[in-house]
């Protein structure tokens, strides 16, 4: 059959008309971000000083007198008591010296008894002009020789019985002691040879350097001065793991002076430590608060972007549409950051999924637990 050309016409513009039918694409979903809502509170404001923790007492152990170690009475590494023996020092030597000095004592005042009674015989006879005068004269300084001399080993006698008692060494203090210096076996000198140090940690103290411009700031605030204040929120010690000791201390003192070479003071806090957890010369960061901002306004730090030096937010309106939202920042507290301006409390910032999207979006927010409030919570229970 042949086909008329009409009919071959509406062919194909029923065909044409059935493609024009099919239905558009639908638009795509928001995409999905998480929020933080922007929160008020009071805020302590704190700096972190970097330092080392030392002894309260940190005693040198030394050998008094020279001779050889005969024997090492401790662990090395624990606790010991004050009085415990420590270390002992062959004591034969000086046993030898104390019997000599008391036998050259016994033998000086039998001396004097002597010469007292040469004086006590000759003066009468002298009066009496039966023996010179020469000869009571010499008497007399025989006395006198012989006194001299038994003060001069009662002095000796005196110095052995040191000599003896110091060939035990005993701990000055409570605390932990160190690896030993010297072995049993080792010749040591007096008053030169360092044995071991004995450090009492309970409680133990955290020297650190506090520039000149942190000084200055706490000082003005008043933070040295004003124990209430340190009395309240305590001082934190940050250990090297980021875990924070369990115990608060406080601010002893700050140095004098400032060191002109390198424009810091010393300043040294103490910690208790009844856990005897910390040891001397552990490496760590006081937290001391300088201030509390009264109503201050926060955000997360994940919500806060920065290029060249601007700082922003991306705000998610009621609307559910995105505003970008330039900010002025203050302080950091944590994992939170001050705002001064830029963003008012109870407004929603995004926190995760800023790349997805741009001004003016629309996006499906999902509201997450506020960092800030976690934040304070715990600043607070510390507190």
């Amino acid at each position: 059959m042949r086909s008329s050309p009409t009919l071959i016409y509406f062919l194909i513009l029923a065909a044409t008309v059935a493609c024009s039918k099919t239905e558009a694409p639908p638009p795509p979903a928001p995409p999905e971000v998480q929020v933080a809502e922007v929160t008020q509170n009071d805020v302590p404001i704190s700096i972190e000083l970097v330092g080392a923790t030392l002894g309260s007492e940190d005693v040198e152990i030394r050998a008094r007198i020279e001779g050889y170690l005969v024997s090492m009475n401790f662990t090395e590494g624990s606790f010991v008591k004050k009085g415990q023996l420590l270390y002992r020092i062959d004591p034969q030597p000086f046993e030898a010296a104390l019997a000599e000095a008391s036998a050259n004592l016994s033998t000086t005042r039998a001396r004097v008894d002597k010469t007292n009674n040469d004086v006590a015989r000759l003066t009468p006879l002298a009066k009496q002009q039966a023996v010179s005068q020469q000869e009571l004269d010499n008497a007399v300084s025989a006395q006198e020789a012989a006194q001299a001399q038994v003060a001069a080993y009662e002095a000796k006698l005196a110095k052995a019985k040191l000599d003896l008692a110091y060939t035990t060494i005993t701990s000055p203090i409570d605390g932990l002691i160190g690896t030993t210096q010297k072995k049993v076996g080792s010749l040591v000198s007096g008053g030169e040879t360092l044995l071991n140090t004995v450090s009492q940690i309970h409680p133990i103290l955290f020297r650190c350097a506090i520039a000149e411009a942190e000084y200055l700031r706490l000082a003005r605030r008043g933070a040295i001065r004003d124990k209430s204040q340190n009395q309240k929120f305590g001082v934190e010690l940050i250990l090297a793991d980021g875990s924070v000791h369990p115990h608060k201390g406080r601010l002893d003192s700050v140095e004098r002076a400032v060191d002109p070479t390198t424009g810091t003071l010393s300043g040294q806090f103490s910690f208790p430590n009844p856990e005897r957890i910390l040891r001397p010369s552990q490496y760590g960061r006081a937290r001391i608060v300088t201030d509390v901002k009264q109503g201050a306004v926060l955000v997360p730090q994940r919500a806060v972007q920065e290029i060249q030096g601007l700082y922003s937010v991306m705000v998610v309106k009621p609307d559910e549409t995105v505003e970008q939202r330039m900010v002025k920042v203050g302080e950091r507290v944590g994992n939170l950051w001050l705002i001064d301006s830029g963003a008012k409390p109870g407004e929603k910032v995004i926190v995760e999924g800023i790349q997805k999207v741009r001004p003016g979006v629309k996006v499906n927010a999902k509201l997450e637990k506020s960092e800030a409030g976690a934040a304070l919570s715990q600043n607070a229970s510390n507190a």
